[in-house]
């Protein structure tokens, strides 16, 4: 991207966005305060908090240093003559790269326009004259790669390795390794410099790749690698069978585990740096019938929404849930299975508390993302640091809001009530398929109903469902008789025999998946009178969700229609993430 923190004209990028009213002046103090705690480059942020895109950002700064904006997925081919005019370390280098060439003059496109010597130097390198555009900086790289090979490919780094596949030694190498007996052997095949290589290559391009999870799969006699995407795996090119324990001891390494140990499963964080970001990874290995399972899940700063706005939640639901989550005293329940954005939501929550005459406190397994102002402390069971044990110790240390990761048992629910007893605001996450399941669930744990109808303020579920890609969503015509087993009501649909509905027919930008990003359905139960009688009464969960829904709850199933709809996202995404609601 462009130094944009340089001095556009006698101003500067912030105060021109807000004379053109791209930005408001509220928006820009915001941005300017989040820079002088966090630093970084005023764009970046902009883009991070959702109050600019990147192509308005790139178009406006093109338009300030008087160049045009190419957007590079939608350019078309670029002619082999054309790329063969500058050298690959001169693209690489500079980050930029040559789209067309006209006569005696040289079209680059590059992400810093008001790189001079650059252009200088390609002036006199190739004795054409040099006209510039701006394009983005991920797609400038995406180009070098398409046009003058990934650098680094799966296969270039295999031709560094002497030995041919399926050579005996390879054999006699994975049966040493099994008995765990020589680790002087493993820590060296670990620092091999192939081996680094590889797995350099595996954890960059799932960054590139936007990816949530790498699973590394041992199986009789392949190793598969795939990248969660969207919440969707896809297979990636992975390394030959022989190079299995070889990477898992690499793993193991950087995640500070014990490679000798191939019996147990073990956990471990890396912190490693990718394309100038600081990324977090949870490693995970496992024990499998044919080696090490190992699974990560990256964690990127930058990549967590904190503006409760830009979750997900309808305009009725949000409104719900911030009258909800001022109370002084009370429980806040977040539900749903892994890795359905509970976190994201609970994080974006504890952000907005955040205020200086505020003590919030957490305990997590594990601590996912550090937040400035927030004490945050590691669960660790090997040393009874419990979920229970440490909300013990929270209530010696005078909080105001206290988070603990998730409700596992009878012990850390007890302990979170009487927290909410005595005056504090507690939240927390259960696993329950929707929000008024979570009351069953706290009965069946054993937990009187007069104490969660004292306590629990509101209990809200969610699911993620995959974004239509924006540069190739087109619409389209279905019949109403087709969808209306969704629950669409003609009251949806105004009546209509025939609904417009949306879908992505595949691009570069998204990887030819019609889907780019996330966003999280939500169920928000608020807990008035007639639900708490009816949990006084243990009733059912249909019951409770029945009662919900008369009192306004919009349900998961409910919440993903209304995406459809508008026009978020498709057909088969409502069916995939959402049930059918029955009474």
């Amino acid at each position: 991207m462009a130094k944009e923190e340089q001095k556009l004209g006698k101003k500067r990028l912030g105060d021109l966005l807000v004379d053109v009213g791209i930005i408001s002046a509220e928006q820009l103090q915001t941005v300017l305060q989040e820079q002088k705690e966090r630093g970084g480059k005023l764009g970046q942020i902009l883009m991070a908090m959702g109050f600019i895109t990147e192509d308005v950002l790139l178009a406006f700064l093109g338009k300030q240093c008087n160049v045009s904006y190419v957007s590079l997925n939608e350019y078309g081919d670029i002619p082999e003559s054309v790329i063969q005019t500058v050298p690959e370390t001169i693209v690489r280098h500079q980050k930029l790269i040559p789209i067309a060439l006209e006569g005696g003059e040289l079209t680059i496109a590059m992400s810093d326009p008001a790189n001079v010597f650059a252009v200088d130097d390609l002036k006199m390198m190739t004795g054409r004259n040099i006209k510039v555009v701006i394009a983005s900086e991920a797609e400038i790289k995406n180009a070098i790669d398409k046009y003058y090979g990934a650098k680094g490919s799966m296969a270039d780094i295999l031709k560094e390795m002497d030995a041919p596949e399926g050579s005996e030694d390879d054999v006699e190498l994975v049966k040493e390794q099994d008995t765990g007996s020589d680790i002087i052997a493993l820590e060296a095949q670990g620092e091999d410099a192939p081996v680094i290589k590889i797995v350099n290559l595996i954890l960059g391009g799932a960054v590139t790749a936007g990816a949530s999870d790498i699973h590394i799969e041992p199986f009789e006699t392949s190793l598969r690698v795939r990248y969660r995407i969207d919440g969707v795996l896809h297979e990636v090119t992975a390394p030959p069978k022989k190079l299995q324990n070889a990477l898992a001891s690499r793993l193991k390494i950087m995640a500070k585990l014990d490679i000798a140990e191939h019996r147990l499963p073990q956990d471990g964080r890396i912190k490693i740096k990718v394309q100038n970001k600081g990324i977090d990874l949870r490693v995970s290995v496992l024990p499998t019938a044919f080696g090490e399972k190992i699974v990560m899940r990256l964690l990127d700063p930058e990549s967590l929404k904190l503006d409760l706005t830009l979750l997900g939640f309808d305009e009725n639901s949000l409104k719900i849930y911030q009258k909800n989550i001022d109370v002084p005293y009370g429980i806040v329940l977040v539900t749903g299975p892994t890795g359905s954005g509970k976190s994201t939501t609970l994080y974006s929550t504890l952000s907005t508390l955040n205020k200086p005459d505020v003590n919030i406190m957490t305990i997590e397994d594990p601590v996912e993302y550090v937040l400035e102002g927030i004490n945050q402390v590691q669960a660790n069971n090997d040393i009874g640091l419990t979920f229970a044990e440490g909300l013990k110790s929270f209530l010696r240390q005078d909080p105001d809001i206290i988070m603990v990761g998730e409700i596992r048992d009878t012990e850390t629910a007890e302990i979170a009530i009487n927290a909410a007893l005595t005056g504090h605001l507690v939240f927390s996450t259960l696993h329950t398929n929707d929000a008024p399941g979570s009351m069953t669930r706290l009965n069946n744990m054993g937990i009187e109903p007069f104490l969660t109808t004292s306590t629990i303020v509101m209990v809200i579920a969610q699911r993620l469902v995959r974004l239509i890609c924006p540069r190739c969503k087109e619409q389209f015509e279905v019949e109403y008789d087709k969808i209306k087993h969704l629950g669409i009501t003609p009251e949806m649909v105004g009546g209509k025999s025939k609904v417009m509905l949306s879908r992505g027919t595949g691009c570069d930008l998204c990887s030819n998946t019609g889907y780019k990003g996330r966003n999280a359905c939500y169920e928000v139960m608020e807990i008035n009178d007639k639900i708490r009688d009816l949990v006084l009464e243990r009733a059912p969960t249909h019951l409770l969700k029945q009662m919900a829904r008369e009192n306004g709850m919009k349900t998961l199933r409910e919440a993903a229609v209304w995406k459809l709809l508008n026009g978020v996202t498709t057909l088969e995404e409502v069916m995939r993430v959402t049930f059918t609601d029955t009474d």
